[in-house]
């Protein structure tokens, strides 16, 4: 293992350090053993752990809560940077953040057993929570006479977990939980606070908070609104917002239809947005998954409203690096291999809601357009852009620009936000 980068207070690799270990999947009637240890620490000790399981970011979050000298090893790049916690702490001085680097060649050796032999290495003592015996931890720490075990797999909790409120959950609670939760202290500070057990504050969280992929989701959903920029054109309007809305397990029928229903002009069409990292290969098993897809059918064929997937693919779920507009009726030939998903791409110059209609219906909105004004939705050049932009910034109103340029309000508008905003 090298050391590639540390931020923090580095002298608390000199001092002596405790190193906490724990298996994946660790029981959650198993979290109060854990916990009672990190209640002991104090200001003295130093603790060195990992963030690569669920119990190890709790543990971690607990500590930081606490205030305990805290060393955070991570592998070959620190991701959290807009952690609440981990900010304080860096702050006051009372943590380190390692990245290691394997300094083996690629494909040779075992990159956790490596970096836990490694950290082991640097610490005086080891403090094991739930440890699966078939797991890569157990056979380390075989021999070792500076190991102490916080759990008896093959027993009882030793910390009998009691909940000293055992009524439904009410909107105050759910507020301290939210607040908690979204300042990353934690679920055993939450526990202590509100005095619930482990697992019915884990399931609350589960309840009322948004998985990763859904913040995704409506991170590409305020994207796409900005696209199309309906707050500044009176065509133009946002009908109907579904998006996705659950608690726990509870999921309205009204997820599986389409995210948005724009009117324009007198006009309906919906849009479905997804936003995926990268393309799999095979796009039907859950891109386009049949079920999905028949769910949009029927809504369309019921609504009588034309149904388009904006796809958003690469770079960040708020800026994609490519978008792609997919009529309905054009998934089976993409399913099929009939037709090429990048036959849809879409470049921001392009994007118009007239790409939303049906064919016909978008030509008769194109040819009814340049009958008012004669440049509609045509591209625009680079000597217009700079015409325009110079033009903007000497005052020219709106109505002067459609005028001189022979375009719809909406256009200018969007064109001026588009050139904007990119300087």
């Amino acid at each position: 293992m090298l050391i590639v980068k540390k931020k923090g207070n580095n002298d608390l690799l000199n001092r002596e350090k405790t190193l906490f270990l724990c298996s994946k999947m660790t029981p959650i009637d198993k979290y109060a053993d854990v916990f009672s240890w990190t209640d002991s620490l104090t200001e003295k000790d130093c603790i060195c752990c990992f963030n690569s399981t669920e119990m190890e970011s709790e543990v971690l979050k607990a500590l930081l809560v606490a205030k305990i000298p805290t060393i955070l090893f991570v592998m070959n790049c620190f991701t959290d940077v807009n952690n609440i916690q981990i900010i304080q702490a860096l702050q006051e001085n009372r943590m380190l953040i390692v990245v290691l680097k394997r300094n083996e060649s690629k494909g040779e050796g075992f990159t956790p057993r490596l970096r836990n032999e490694y950290v082991m290495s640097l610490c005086q003592h080891i403090v094991c929570g739930y440890i699966n015996k078939n797991g890569s931890i157990y056979p380390l720490l075989a021999g070792r006479k500076n190991v102490e075990y916080l759990i008896d797999n093959n027993a009882y909790p030793l910390v009998a977990e009691t909940s000293e409120c055992r009524e439904q959950w009410k909107v105050a609670d759910d507020k301290v939980l939210l607040r908690m939760y979204y300042a990353d202290m934690g679920i055993h500070a939450i526990h202590q606070k509100l005095r619930r057990t482990y697992k019915s504050i884990y399931t609350r969280i589960q309840s009322i908070t948004q998985p990763e992929e859904l913040l995704k989701g409506r991170e590409f959903e305020d994207y796409v609104l900005g696209l199309f920029n309906v707050q500044e054109d009176e065509s133009f309007v946002l009908e109907e917002w579904q998006g996705d809305k659950t608690l726990g397990s509870i999921k309205p029928k009204n997820n599986s239809n389409p995210d948005f229903v724009f009117r324009y002009n007198d006009k309906k069409f919906a849009v479905e947005c997804k936003w995926r990292r990268k393309l799999d290969e095979d796009l039907s098993k859950e891109l386009f998954s049949l079920k999905r897809i028949e769910n949009y059918k029927a809504f369309s064929r019921i609504r009588k409203i034309p149904v388009t997937i904006l796809l958003g693919v690469g770079g960040e779920s708020c800026n994609p690096d490519q978008l792609y507009v997919i009529p309905l009726e054009s998934i089976d030939s993409i399913v099929t291999q009939t037709r090429r998903i990048s036959d849809f791409f879409c470049t921001i110059q392009e994007f118009d809601a007239s790409l939303f209609l049906r064919r016909e219906e978008r030509l008769f909105s194109i040819a009814e357009a340049r009958k008012r004004h004669s440049n509609a939705y045509r591209p625009w050049s680079k000597t217009d852009d700079e015409e325009l932009l110079a033009l903007y910034h000497r005052g020219k109103g709106i109505e002067e620009l459609m005028s001189i340029f022979n375009r719809n309000k909406g256009g200018i508008l969007f064109r001026i936000r588009k050139l904007t905003s990119a300087k």
